[in-house]
């Protein structure tokens, strides 16, 4: 290998905004040692942008570089109360405590800087020294240790890494690349690269480069640990599992490696034996440790998809006693959509979501959890502000661009014709297994999904996101936004190809099924390999809602497998998707124009599929399905060829694993009232209705 692999989604030239042109020039003066230049000028820049963080830190420096330091440590600690994980902040303390001459604070201060970022070598010295000052010499060898590694490694690769460390991504990829460019392979330089696509979510490129770190230094455990991360987050459990399961064996108290293995066993939908493993993490962690609060909410949502509602309820309260402004624990109480909020519980997140402390990650949390609250308790104007709060906080992370769904589809259906399927008739494999439930979110998918996996002939697995790899793949890595290649490659693929997808698809999607009961645990919960004591039921169900866009392709891989539309009245389902915090992608759904032009895209694309291959999809109304369950679950059973079964009607008494935001409502009698809760803010949905267009009508067509 010559160079490392070309990240997709290549960024432009970065360019300085004037904000950070002038913290620039400030950072000049400060270095001719014009503090007080320096502090003149950062003046007027702090009032116009008084949470900046870079202004910020060159004013607590400057203040310390003229013996100011009272004022500069009171402005430190505004700094960690708008950036706690600002680790140059930790530094500039240390250096004003040793200024004081008072080692033991410069001390912490200097081990909470390297403990979020290791790549401070200015830390590592300070702490060597006062470690030796003090005469422990144990720490001031372990501190000289850092020291020497940081050395070792080019500048350049340091400076990138501390940068990482302090998200500051686009700087860092800028200096990692160019070093790699002119240098060639180097195992840090290639590792960090990876790591800033995994930050990104460019997660083809981090696999292809931890490959490669491997290959060239296959006992460096941090980049196996990345790698496990990266196929993790691509949704590869069991290769994840497998790196895992390595590390572990070299050293198998290592409490990441035990976490990460644990994530992937969630992924292979093992949650009563990882309930355990999270049950021994937390035994071995202190009281008040930030960390049990993330234990006991994985611990929570772990019973909550095995139905066991009221013990995960007690694990959320237990995360929210450590971390007061616990967003996620807060939302996930109201995620269970069952649960009602106590006057004295809204209250307490008013106040955690008022807080100026409080980070936006649990901010936006915070807001979805009141909106619901507060919905609840039918004060739907200051439940709407939330709900608009939130998906406003939530929309400045998202990378959605709507003109993607929207070239998909036209290519789509210039490709994919009637006729191009005809010449195709037999393509892919005959298999009868897969039965694809499809549509937006929030469309009554997992209604669906609940009836059939009661059948006993029908098995329930997950949202798969094993056709969004074979999609991924087809589209390669050059990313042209305008001329994409998927899925116009479909016209140059071979039936051999098709047959070769449609035969990783049933090997890949094989571990997710169980022995014989859906959702049942396997004989080995954290190993999926261990022998079956039954065969799975004949059918399953893959209810990848986005699927909906890849209908061709499932078609040709799998011209046998049963598709069904998931589909609900638009101002319902639009709103049931802006209420939702999804707790990975679908980043259409935070804005009331993003949606709306989803579900439109929605609609034209299964007018297509429905056109070009009349009577292979069966679109299925949620609110017939409401208003009429037998007549609904005939139907629905009838399509997939299987015989009626009374279980079916009875879906909430079926034990499964559910992981979708419907989980609990799927474990109760199906009702009315959720068919028109949107009316409720129809004085705030006006924009919506406008944005949906002839939709609103059009979508029983």
């Amino acid at each position: 290998m010559n160079s490392p692999p070309a990240q997709s989604h290549e960024l432009p030239a970065y360019q300085p905004t004037p904000v950070e042109l002038e913290v620039n020039g400030i950072r000049e003066l400060t270095k001719a040692r014009r503090y007080g230049e320096a502090l003149s000028a950062l003046d007027p820049l702090l009032a116009q942008f008084p949470e900046n963080r870079d202004a910020l830190y060159l004013q607590a420096m400057n203040l310390r570089f003229l013996n100011r330091f009272d004022e500069a440590l009171g402005v430190l600690e505004r700094l960690q109360t708008l950036h706690p994980r600002y680790s140059r902040l930790y530094q500039e303390r240390g250096h004003c405590y040793v200024a004081l001459r008072d080692a033991p604070k410069a001390i912490d201060a200097f081990l909470r800087g390297v403990n979020i970022n290791p790549s401070l070598p200015a830390s590592w010295g300070m702490l060597q020294s006062l470690y030796r000052m003090t005469g422990d010499d144990k720490n001031a060898a372990t501190a000289a240790e850092h020291v020497a590694k940081l050395q070792s490694l080019p500048p350049p690769v340091v400076q990138a890494s501390s940068l990482f460390s302090d998200g500051d991504l686009t700087p860092a990829e800028n200096i990692v690349r160019a070093y790699l460019q002119s240098h060639g392979d180097h195992v840090e330089a290639m590792r960090l690269l990876a790591r800033i696509g995994l930050e990104r979510d460019v997660l083809d490129d981090a696999e292809l480069l931890l490959e490669s770190v491997l290959k060239l230094v296959p006992e460096y455990r941090a980049a196996r640990l990345d790698y496990a991360r990266t196929l993790y987050r691509r949704q590869k459990y069991l290769p994840a599992q497998r790196e895992t399961e390595k590390l572990l064996g070299l050293d198998p108290e290592n409490r990441e490696y035990l976490k990460q293995h644990a994530a992937s066993c969630v992924g292979l939908g093992n949650y009563a034996a990882i309930i355990g493993l999270y049950r021994g993490l937390l035994a071995q962690t202190p009281p008040g440790d930030p960390e049990a609060a993330d234990l006991h909410l994985w611990i929570a949502h772990a019973f909550k998809t095995l139905g066991r509602q009221q013990e995960a309820i007690d694990e959320y309260y237990a995360a929210i006693d450590i971390r007061p402004d616990f967003g996620e624990a807060w939302f996930s109480l109201a995620n269970l959509k069952t649960y009602r909020f106590a006057a004295e519980q809204v209250d307490r997140m008013r106040v955690a979501e008022a807080g100026s402390a409080t980070r936006t990650v649990d901010r936006y949390h915070l807001c979805f959890a009141l909106g619901k609250a507060l919905e609840d308790e039918r004060d739907y104007g200051a439940s709407w502000q939330y709900y608009e709060r939130g998906n406003a906080l939530k929309h400045t992370e998202a990378r959605y661009l709507p003109q993607i769904t929207e070239t998909n589809t036209r290519l789509s259906k210039q490709v994919c014709t009637r006729e191009f399927f005809e010449a195709r008739t037999g393509w892919g494999v005959p298999d009868p297994d897969p039965i694809f439930v499809l549509g937006l979110p929030r469309s009554g998918s997992t209604l669906i999904e609940q009836i059939l996996a009661s059948h006993s002939q029908v098995e329930g697995t997950q949202e798969l996101a094993d056709i969004q790899r074979i999609v991924m793949e087809l589209r390669g890595r050059a990313a042209d936004l305008d001329n994409p290649r998927f899925p116009g490659v479909l016209a140059e693929l071979t039936q051999e190809d098709f047959r070769r997808f449609g035969e990783r698809y049933m090997t890949d999607t094989r571990v997710f099924r169980t022995t014989g009961t859906a959702g049942a645990s396997r004989p080995d919960a954290t190993r999926p390999s261990a022998a079956r004591a039954e065969a799975p039921p004949p059918f399953f169900i893959d209810k990848m809602p986005n699927n909906f866009r890849y209908i061709g392709l499932i078609h040709l891989m799998l011209p046998n497998a049963k598709i069904i539309d998931a589909r609900r009245e638009p101002m319902a389902c639009c709103f049931g998707n802006l209420k939702q915090l999804f707790s990975t992608g679908q980043e259409f759904s935070y804005s009331i124009d993003d949606i709306a032009r989803y579900y439109r895209t929605y609609l034209e694309l299964m007018r297509h599929w429905n056109a070009a291959l009349p009577g292979r999809i069966l679109k299925v109304q949620h609110e017939d399905v409401v208003n009429d369950l037998e007549g609904s679950v005939r139907k629905i059973l009838e399509f997939c060829g299987l015989p009626f079964e009374p279980a079916c009607l009875d879906f909430h008494k079926t034990e499964r694993s559910v992981r979708t935001a419907s989980s609990e409502q799927v474990r109760q009698p199906i009702f009315r009232e959720g068919l028109d809760q949107w009316r409720h803010y129809e004085t705030w949905l006006g924009p919506l209705k406008e944005a949906l267009g002839d939709a609103v009508t059009g979508y029983k067509e």
